[in-house]
């Protein structure tokens, strides 16, 4: 006898046709349970609970027909959940990604240069960010958090304060470009890690930003949990952001063709051409500022040998005024004097006065390291010297007359190395 609730006990008891129709209802049901069995016995555990509290009023088989397309739109709604979920992956990436923006700087370099590196993407990206919540961050539901690195210079203080001007050279584009103020930005430098600036943007939820704001704002669709999200991105960035710092430091130079050249150092120099003539020579530069630098050198020297026969002595000082060009300010055009006193014999008759003169210098700074380097220099101009003319009888000098030579050409030669002492 069929149990009651099951599918042949509705096709026996729930219908009055003939014979031959209920033999096709269980030849269906046979069907059914061979081709689809799991859905099958599904179906049959559910009517055997639901027969024990609700009797169904329609036909077995309809009833059965009617669970399956039910089991069917159950078994698709995983299928659905598996779909969506690498589309919020993506929103949670671009929530990471969108609100958090780097701006690399030249190591020592305290000038914003755009398109170096990223820079010019990056500006774009927060440019656009910016003025599509620009009424939220004037009106100080968002504002924009600054962060600068520097750990090129050499002491804490000087990082401290080029990571300041770098920080006000980005916040300077958003001022002039998006009309922004000074409080729209929460800033902090920092001597360490790199050189580099984070912009990072707190995107406001739509329920805590003001009425009049909210309507400029209402295609966003970013949540405040974006904030959380941009302080994992930085977390996740960092140990990269570090790595990449120490190689940069040393290929930054090489692609922009900038190296920085501080104002107001004090350099020693030495001519070694001269020291290699056994006159030694000795000089200071002071920079002006990037551009303008004031020189002074002095020579001295004095041998004599074959009892004083032969002798070869003078002095000589020289000031400088140079004008560096160039965007690297290595190279050079200047202004010289120069005036001193020679006594030279290294034959019959010795040669015994004073000179002055000048001209225009030219030259190139090849820097060795932070601290060194070697300046090529040569100066053309006008000298005008007089002397007496002298010869040695029993080692006592006889003056036989005087001259005087005038010279236009070369007057200026060396190869003088340069230690910065405030570098």
């Amino acid at each position: 006898m069929p149990i009651f609730g099951s599918p042949d006990y509705f096709i026996k008891h729930t219908h009055t046709h003939t014979h031959t129709h209920t033999q096709c209802r269980r030849l269906h049901t046979k069907y059914f349970a061979e081709k689809q069995p799991l859905p099958f016995f599904i179906s049959r555990i559910l009517f055997l609970i639901i027969s024990l509290f609700i009797r169904p009023r329609n036909h077995g088989h309809e009833f059965i027909k009617t669970i399956q397309k039910m089991l069917k739109r159950l078994l698709l709604l995983p299928l659905f959940a598996l779909l969506t979920v690498p589309l919020a992956a993506q929103d949670r990436e671009a929530l990471q990604t969108d609100s958090v923006y780097e701006f690399r700087f030249v190591p020592r370099k305290d000038m914003f240069f755009i398109p170096y590196r990223d820079n010019l993407a990056e500006l774009e990206r927060l440019s656009a960010l910016v003025a599509r919540y620009k009424g939220a961050i004037t009106g100080g539901q968002t504002p924009i958090f600054v962060d600068a690195y520097c750990n090129s210079m050499p002491g804490k203080a000087e990082n401290k304060a080029v990571a300041q001007i770098r920080a006000n050279r980005v916040k300077s584009e958003l001022i002039l470009h998006q009309g922004l103020t000074e409080e729209c930005f929460v800033t902090h430098s920092h001597a360490d890690k790199g050189d580099w600036v984070t912009v990072r943007v707190t995107v406001p939820h739509p329920t805590e930003v003001p009425a009049a704001t909210r309507a400029g704002n209402e295609e966003a669709g970013e949540t405040a949990v974006e904030d959380k999200a941009a302080e994992i991105a930085m977390k996740d960035k960092a140990p990269a952001m570090e790595k990449a710092a120490a190689t940069e430091k040393v290929t930054a130079a090489e692609e922009t063709g900038v190296v920085e050249k501080s104002g107001h150092t004090l350099a020693l120099r030495a001519n070694l051409l001269r020291w290699a003539t056994l006159t030694p020579d000795l000089g200071i530069e002071w920079r002006v500022s990037r551009h303008v630098g004031i020189l002074a050198n002095g020579s001295w020297t004095s041998w004599s040998w074959s009892g004083k026969d032969r002798r070869y002595s003078l002095w000589k000082v020289s000031p400088e005024v140079r004008y560096y060009i160039g965007k690297e300010n290595r190279g050079y055009l200047g202004v010289m004097y120069h005036i001193g006193e020679f006594n030279c014999k290294l034959g019959a008759t010795g040669r015994q006065g004073d000179y002055q003169g000048g001209g225009i210098t030219g030259g190139y700074l090849l820097e060795l390291n932070r601290a060194l380097s070697l300046d090529f220099h040569a100066g053309i101009g006008y000298t005008r010297a007089e002397y007496d003319k002298y010869k040695m009888t029993d080692g006592v000098r006889v003056r036989e007359g005087s001259d005087s030579k005038d010279y236009l050409g070369i007057n200026q030669l060396g190869v003088t190395l340069v230690w910065k002492l405030n570098q």
